[in-house]
């Protein structure tokens, strides 16, 4: 019970992204069976960790198509209650935030956007083409009182699979830029984006240094930079130069004696002792000086990392680079416990889809059809974004109530450690477990019990009372 009330606290920040109190409602109902549901079947599973009627089920579905829940201002109000849940890691004055992109496999035949995707990290569980939605991600990412560090999902959203007007020619990395700068512009204060190889590209730094943001990315092994020109003696007729000598990064990496040792910063590697070498040279694709660190690791061998801002310690670029992995570590959490990408939503008058198909052109299609797919579209975001804003509660009450979250944990795990903050797992279950009392208690919203009365079923709580008998 105690759980309940910064959790609904912090929900109730959330208001002005509904046009009614009635949907505002229903979205909190919803965010409450993102957090506590036993399985990931859809919005069905709402309906069943919460007692309701089979009627409640299309006022769920209606949720996520009705134009009484702005997207844009939900996604604004979670980026502003973010900084007042949790507290942000900063480099010097600039927030770090962190991007990646994750592929959400869909079989539908009937759902916009859905294309062939190619997985880098094909597995058993992984095919390496699959048909899904394709996304990118940006999180902020947060430290607590205890010192442990997490990655707060700010959004995500679709990039790939529909193009409605041929004359677009907007990469991925375009796409991740705007939506970056909306994000900033939201936060009010410069960012520091930590992301990994693929968005090491001139064009995207281009666009970060001008809205006043710096990267931290990895270099590929290849990589090529130029020492910065000497200042000649006297000045010569004709344009200055611009790049001095080609230097390849993986021979300087051969050059031991220039390499210092430090006791590795990366959390979680203790009695680790690596080597690294720090140079500014001139990168041609962001035709500037950045800051390469040549890192030797003793278990991970050599890597080679990028950095805009030459203030940057080197270290402190190993330590944030080491941070990124923790996007991933929320996109395992989202998609196995919050189920945030399983959705299940079909375009009844869409044409079908076949499989191995490409981006779906709807530059020639009527202007009924390509507002149909994006209201679509819409509902696929909405359910995403308040799947980001679960996780992030639930990261909350992991970071803030790490005690009274294990208090209510009654189950057991083989690697549990009350004195750490507890995964989103852990969070979900202590939910699960005192949602009766929260129901129960005079601290509930009327409006709300009044909607829970409304679709309430009896007979579930006799079934469960003679199971526990």
């Amino acid at each position: 019970m105690t759980l309940w009330v910064p959790w609904m606290n912090a929900v109730r920040s959330l208001r002005p992204a509904c046009q009614r109190s009635r949907t505002f409602l229903w979205m909190v109902l919803t965010l409450i069976g993102l957090c506590c549901r036993l399985d990931l079947a859809g919005v069905t599973s709402y309906v069943r960790v919460l007692g309701l009627r089979p009627q409640a089920y299309h006022r769920f579905l209606h949720l996520f198509h009705s134009k009484g829940l702005d997207l844009e201002k939900l996604t604004t109000c979670w980026v502003n209650l973010c900084l007042a849940l949790f507290e942000p890691v900063c480099a010097g004055s600039r927030l770090v935030c962190l991007a990646d992109g994750i592929k959400a496999p869909k079989e539908g035949k009937l759902m916009p956007a859905v294309k062939n995707l190619h997985q880098q990290s094909a597995s058993n569980s992984k095919p390496e083409w699959i048909m899904g939605h394709s996304f990118q991600a940006i999180s902020l990412l947060v430290q607590g009182a205890s010192g442990h560090v997490a990655a707060v999902p700010l959004t995500s959203r679709i990039h790939e699979g529909l193009i409605f007007s041929n004359r677009d020619s907007r990469t991925l990395l375009d796409k991740l830029a705007v939506l970056l700068f909306s994000i900033a512009n939201v936060l009010e204060r410069s960012v520091l984006l930590v992301a990994d190889a693929y968005y090491a590209s001139g064009k995207f730094i281009h666009q970060l240094l001008a809205n006043g943001h710096h990267l931290v990315t990895r270099a590929k092994s290849n990589a090529v930079a130029y020492l910065p020109v000497p200042t000649p003696e006297h000045r010569r007729r004709g344009r200055p130069r611009i790049y001095g000598e080609k230097v390849r990064l993986k021979e300087l990496a051969q050059d031991l004696a220039a390499f210092t040792s430090a006791p590795s910063p990366v959390y979680g590697e203790n009695n680790l002792t690596l080597r690294y070498r720090c140079l500014d040279l001139i990168w041609r694709p962001a035709a500037r000086l950045v800051r390469f660190v040549i890192v030797c690791h003793p278990l991970r061998g050599t890597i080679f990392l990028l950095s805009t801002d030459l203030t940057l310690d080197p270290l402190e670029i190993l330590v944030l680079y080491g941070y990124r992995f923790r996007i991933e570590l929320g996109f395992r959490q989202a998609v196995h416990v919050l189920g945030a990408y399983a959705y299940h939503f079909w375009m009844c008058g869409m044409k079908p889809l076949k499989r191995g198909d490409g981006d779906q052109y709807l530059h020639r299609t009527s202007d009924a059809y390509r507002a149909a797919i994006r209201r679509k579209m819409a509902a696929f975001h909405i359910h995403v974004q308040l799947g980001c804003i679960a996780q992030g509660l639930l990261q909350h009450l992991s970071l803030n109530y790490t005690a009274e979250v294990w208090l209510c944990f009654r189950s057991w795990l083989r690697t549990m450690n009350p004195a750490l903050p507890p995964s989103e797992l852990v969070a979900a279950n202590a939910l699960r477990a005192t949602i009766p009392g929260f129901f129960s208690s005079s601290l509930l919203d009327p409006k709300l019990k009044k909607i829970l009365d409304q679709y309430e079923r009896f007979d579930i709580h006799l079934d469960s009372q003679e199971i526990a008998a």
